[in-house]
């Protein structure tokens, strides 16, 4: 399955049930804040988009309330993001990873953790190749 191009407002929806699980139109945009708090039929708006775009499914229905739940993942999502980001970049990391080194946004806990990630990664390819031998 292709995973859905999301705008800002869409990603912000998909946050909320990520957040409270399995809710109505109404539960998502109280979880807004009350000061920059989208209209009811905005979310209603944007919530059939990400139906649309199978982020999102119907569960079921209350009385009146359909009761939406997350199709796809916040790791899903935040990938597409990240690839979206890459591409703009050039396809390659290494502009991002300076940017956040020169802002100090990357400790050097970040750096651990990502080669801790990348260990992990090498270990499973090398498994996976010496099943297939």
């Amino acid at each position: 399955m292709a995973i859905p191009k999301l705008t800002t407002l869409e990603l912000r929806i998909m946050e909320a049930v990520w957040k409270l699980g399995p809710c109505s139109v109404r539960e998502i945009q109280e979880a807004f804040p009350a000061t920059r708090r989208p209209a009811y039929t905005t979310i209603q708006t944007t919530v059939y988009r990400l139906e649309t775009k199978k982020a999102l499914r119907r569960a079921k229905k209350i009385s009146n309330a359909h009761i939406f739940e997350a199709v796809l993942s916040p790791r899903a999502a935040r990938g597409r993001l990240v690839d979206e980001l890459l591409s703009l970049l050039g396809g390659g990391p290494s502009l991002l990873m300076a940017h956040l080194i020169e802002t100090g946004k990357l400790t050097r806990d970040d750096i651990a953790e990502a080669e801790e990630v990348l260990a992990r990664f090498e270990q499973n390819e090398f498994e996976q190749e010496e099943k297939s031998k």
